[in-house]
C-alpha cells in the first residue's frame, strides 16, 4: 500500500497517524468480531483490557490502551489529563477487593491523573492516588500513594521522587502543544 493511500484512509476514517492499518484492522477483528472489550469506544491493543470504560475520562491525545498488555480497571472511576503517555503493561486499578469477601469491590477514591504525565513500561498505579501535571512514572513502579504537585519523576517500589523537573520548561512545552 503506497503511502499516499495509507495516509488518505486514516484521513478518511479519523485514524492516528503514527499507528498502522493493521493495528486498526487487529483493533477491528477482536473488538467488534471477537467482542473483547467490546464497550471501550477507540482502539486499542488486543492484548490490552478495560474494565468500566465509561468511568474512564480521557483528555485530549490520550489513547489508554493501545500499547500492548496494558490493564485498566476503572470501577471507581479513573480521569486522565491531555497528552498522557501509558506505555505497556501499565496497570491502572481503581478498585480493590473486599479484605473478606473477594468477590465484592471495595469503594475508593477514583484516580487521578495530570496532564503531560508518561508511565513506564510496568508501572502500577493503585486505587484513589493522584498524580499532578508532568508527573513521569518509572518502569515497574508501583504508585500507593499520591504526588499532586507534580512535575516530577517517580520510581521504585513504593514510587518516590527521585527529579524535580524544572517547571518553566514544562510549561513552555504544553503551550506548544496547544
Amino acid at each position: 500500500m503506497s503511502k499516499g493511500l495509507s495516509y488518505s484512509i486514516k484521513r478518511a476514517f479519523r485514524l492516528r497517524e503514527e499507528m498502522s492499518i493493521g493495528f486498526y484492522l487487529t483493533d477491528f477483528w477482536f473488538r467488534k468480531i471477537m467482542r473483547q472489550n467490546s464497550a471501550v469506544k477507540w482502539a486499542i491493543h488486543h492484548t490490552s483490557t478495560i474494565h468500566c470504560p465509561w468511568r474512564l475520562t480521557v483528555g485530549k491525545g490520550v489513547y489508554p490502551g493501545d500499547s500492548p498488555g496494558v490493564y485498566i480497571n476503572a470501577s471507581n472511576g479513573i480521569k486522565i489529563g491531555d497528552y498522557t503517555n501509558i506505555g505497556p503493561n501499565v496497570g491502572l486499578i481503581s478498585a480493590n477487593h473486599d479484605f473478606v469477601n473477594n468477590d465484592v469491590h471495595s469503594i475508593a477514591d477514583a484516580i487521578e491523573i495530570g496532564k503531560h504525565c508518561w508511565f513506564g513500561m510496568g508501572a502500577i498505579v493503585l486505587p484513589g492516588v493522584k498524580l499532578g501535571d508532568f508527573t513521569i512514572v518509572g518502569a515497574g513502579a508501583i504508585v500507593t500513594k499520591s504526588f499532586t504537585e507534580g512535575y516530577c519523576v517517580i520510581a521504585g517500589n513504593p514510587a518516590a521522587v527521585i527529579k524535580q523537573l524544572n517547571r518553566t520548561e514544562c510549561e513552555a512545552f504544553a503551550l506548544s502543544k496547544k
